[in-house]
C-alpha cells in the first residue's frame, strides 16, 4: 500500500503491501500484460502507495520543513467524508531492548523478504515454525484482549497505542506494525467510518464510538496477526447490526476453511452474507499469508472473484478479515498516506484471525483464551455461538469448555 508503481505484470502476483490488510493487487491475467498504473479515475483509492522515505534519526511520525508545511496544507484543505478527522501524533517510539528480535524493516521501515510471485505458490510450514507461529498468535491475542479491555468514551487511541506497545515488549514481541513502510505507531486503531489503517493519536472516543483495534506482534521470527471490534460505550441498534453480519460473514468463511478447498471461494461466501444483510464488503484491501514475512501469498479476497491464489493445504498460515460498511464500500484515502475510510462516512467494521490449517481443518492461532470477554456477537452468532477457535477437534472441544464459563 506503500507504493504506486508503474509496472509490468505477466502471469504473476504483487503482495500488497499495507500495515495490516494489503491492497488488493490487480487480478492475475495468465494471457494478457497489463501495463502502466494501477489506479483509475474511475475508484475512490489507489491500490498501492508510495514507499515512506527512510529517516535515519529523529521522529519519523510527522515530515518537517517544506514536506511538513505541504502536508499541513493537504490536510487542512482535505474534505473529510464523515466525523473522524486526524489529531495531533505523538512521537514514533523505537524499540531498542537488543533482547527484543525485531524484524528486518525495524530500523529503515523496509521489508527485505518477498512473497513468492506466483499467487498459487504457498508456503507449507514446518512443525517448528508453527509452534512459533502458535506462540506470536498467543502473545497477539493477550495484547489484543489487554488494550481492547481499555477502549472506553474518554479514553484516546494514543493511549490504546502505548497500552499495545508496553504489552508487547513485556512479553518479549515486537508491535509488527511500527515503522512496517513507516507506519508510526504500534496497532491500527479504525474508529467509525475508518476501514482500516487507522493512526492512533490525540483524539478521544465518544460514547457510540466502534472501534477496530489491529494487533500484529513479532516473537522469534514469526508474525502474529489479529484484530477485533470494540464499542466505547453503547451502540445503536443499526451498529449492532453492523457487527453482527461482518461477525457472522467472517466466522462463515473460517468455517469453510479445510484440505482441497480454493482459497477464491472465501469470497463469495463473504460478500453473498453481508449482501443478504444490506451491507457491503470492501475490495480495496485483502487478507493475506503470514509467517516470517508480515505479508505474502496467499492473498484473501472477500468478494466473489476467479482468481488462481492455490487450494488450502496442512501447515498454511493465513489471515481472513473482512470489511464491511454499512453503505458504499468505496474507500477514501487519507492525506496520512495509510488512513482509508468510507467515501460516504458511514460506518466499517472488520474482524481479523491467523489460521493454521491442520489435516483436520483449521485452527485459530489468535483465538480467544480462557481470560477473554465473550462480546454480543459470539453470544448472539446465527452461524457459531460461543467462541469460535477453529473447526478441528482440539479447537471444538476448547471452545466449548470456554464458552461453558459464560453460562455460569
Amino acid at each position: 500500500m506503500l507504493y504506486r508503481p508503474s509496472i509490468l505484470l505477466l502471469a504473476v502476483n504483487i503482495v500488497g503491501s499495507s500495515a495490516f490488510s494489503p491492497s488488493v493487487p490487480p487480478p492475475l491475467q495468465t494471457t494478457h500484460v497489463v501495463v502502466g498504473g494501477v489506479g483509475s479515475a474511475a475508484t475512490s483509492t489507489s491500490l498501492f502507495k508510495k514507499r515512506t522515505q527512510v529517516k535515519k534519526k529523529g521522529d519519523r511520525s510527522t515530515p518537517k520543513g517544506f514536506a511538513g508545511a505541504l502536508r499541513d496544507l493537504q490536510m487542512n484543505a482535505f474534505q473529510y467524508a464523515g466525523t473522524v478527522k486526524p489529531g495531533v501524533q505523538s512521537p514514533q517510539k523505537v524499540v531498542v531492548d537488543e533482547s527484543i528480535m525485531k524484524p528486518d524493516y525495524a530500523l529503515d521501515g523496509i521489508p527485505k523478504a518477498k512473497a513468492n510471485m506466483l499467487p498459487w505458490i504457498i508456503e507449507v510450514k514446518k512443525p517448528d515454525e508453527i509452534l512459533k507461529m502458535r506462540a506470536a498468535g498467543r502473545v497477539a491475542r493477550e495484547v489484543l484482549d489487554i488494550a481492547g479491555a481499555a477502549i472506553q468514551p474518554g479514553v484516546t487511541t494514543d493511549e490504546i497505542d502505548n497500552i499495545v506497545h508496553e504489552e508487547s515488549l513485556k512479553r518479549g514481541a515486537y508491535p509488527s506494525p511500527l515503522n512496517y513502510h513507516g507506519f508510526p505507531k504500534s496497532c491500527c486503531t479504525s474508529v467509525n467510518e475508518v476501514i482500516c489503517h487507522g493512526i492512533p493519536d490525540d483524539r478521544t472516543l465518544k460514547d457510540g464510538d466502534v472501534v477496530n483495534l489491529d494487533i500484529t506482534c513479532y516473537l522469534n521470527g514469526y508474525h502474529g496477526d489479529c484484530s477485533e471490534m470494540f464499542v466505547a460505550g453503547d451502540v445503536d441498534e443499526k451498529g449492532k447490526e453492523l457487527l453482527q453480519a461482518t461477525y457472522d460473514c467472517w466466522v462463515k468463511a473460517m468455517e469453510f476453511v479445510k484440505p482441497g478447498r480454493d482459497y477464491k471461494d472465501i469470497g463469495e461466501i463473504i460478500e453473498d452474507h453481508v449482501t443478504e444483510k444490506g451491507f457491503t464488503s470492501v475490495r480495496n484491501f485483502c487478507g493475506h499469508g503470514i509467517g516470517s514475512v508480515f505479508h505474502t501469498n496467499p492473498n484473501i479476497y472477500h468478494y466473489r472473484n476467479n482468481e488462481p491464489n492455490g487450494q488450502m493445504a496442512p501447515g498454511h498460515t493465513f489471515t481472513i478479515e473482512p470489511m464491511i460498511c454499512e453503505g458504499t464500500a468505496k474507500c477514501l484515502n487519507w492525506p496520512d498516506k495509510w488512513t482509508a475510510t468510507t467515501t460516504d462516512g458511514k460506518r466499517t467494521a472488520q474482524f481479523e484471525h491467523t489460521l493454521l490449517i491442520t489435516k483436520d481443518g483449521v485452527e485459530a492461532l489468535t483465538g480467544k483464551i480462557e481470560t477473554s470477554p465473550i462480546q454480543f456477537w459470539e453470544r448472539e452468532s446465527e452461524v457459531y455461538k460461543g467462541l469460535w477457535l477453529g473447526t478441528t477437534p482440539e479447537a471444538r472441544k476448547r471452545s466449548a469448555e470456554i464458552s461453558a464459563r459464560d453460562d455460569e
